[in-house]
């Protein structure tokens, strides 16, 4: 059974209380709306706060913007961080212990790509992001696409001794993350074939299955070519 991330529960001043809930607003309504098509005042009734804390907060809705790409990085890192460990310097392992570890960051992206609510509302922003590149893709890219597609390419090298950073490394992890967050985008047309209601623990784990069963597929594979 896929185990879903755990939301933290933190004792918040009032101040911080109307920040976080203004990024989260921002990062519902910019996903859903685009940047240009949602008003400061959309945000401030959705998050319930005056809208001069915008300004007061962030400087504006740019800052906004910004405080959301910085909001997933944060979210994303720490989902990920266990799984992956730490990209600049990685643990030596042999192919056994890399390939376990790989199946568990596959498992652990499915937990919250595919089943957490939140990451509907992040993958939203992101692929809004990637259509329109602005500089809060920049810090997408930087703090959370960038290392950690690196450091599973570490773990490919140390799992099938191909090169991390050969073409056919970057573009197999590639199809390994993407199989994972089709499952995100393609939610809808997911639930209707499969006949599900909804896409819980449950489901994922189903998942979970056929995408380690592809992983241990395709390493099969190259350790019967070696």
């Amino acid at each position: 059974m896929v185990k879903l991330p755990e939301p933290k529960i933190l004792r918040r001043e009032p101040a911080e209380m109307t920040r976080a809930a203004l990024v989260q607003a921002a990062l519902k309504l910019f996903g859903r709306q685009g940047f240009d098509g949602t008003s400061t005042r959309e945000i401030a009734a959705e998050a319930q706060a005056n809208i001069g804390s915008i300004a007061y907060h962030f400087g504006g809705k740019e800052g906004l913007r910004t405080a959301a790409a910085d909001f997933i990085v944060e979210t994303i890192q720490t989902v990920a961080g266990p799984a992956l460990g730490n990209s600049q310097t990685p643990a030596p392992v042999g192919p056994e212990a890399a390939q376990a570890q790989l199946s568990a960051a596959l498992e652990r992206m499915v937990g919250f790509v595919v089943a957490s609510p939140q990451a509907g509302e992040i993958v939203q922003f992101i692929l809004r992001e990637l259509s329109h590149p602005t500089a809060a893709l920049d810090r997408i890219y930087d703090g959370v696409f960038e290392p950690s597609h690196r450091r599973l390419c570490q773990l490919w090298e140390q799992a099938t001794g191909e090169p991390a950073e050969s073409e056919a490394t970057r573009l197999t992890v590639f199809t390994l993350i993407g199989q994972v967050i089709y499952f995100r985008i393609g939610r809808e047309a997911v639930m209707r074939r499969m006949g599900w209601k909804d896409i819980g623990a449950a489901e994922a784990a189903k998942v979970v299955a056929v995408t380690s069963g592809n992983l241990k597929a395709i390493l099969a594979s190259k350790k019967s070519k070696a």
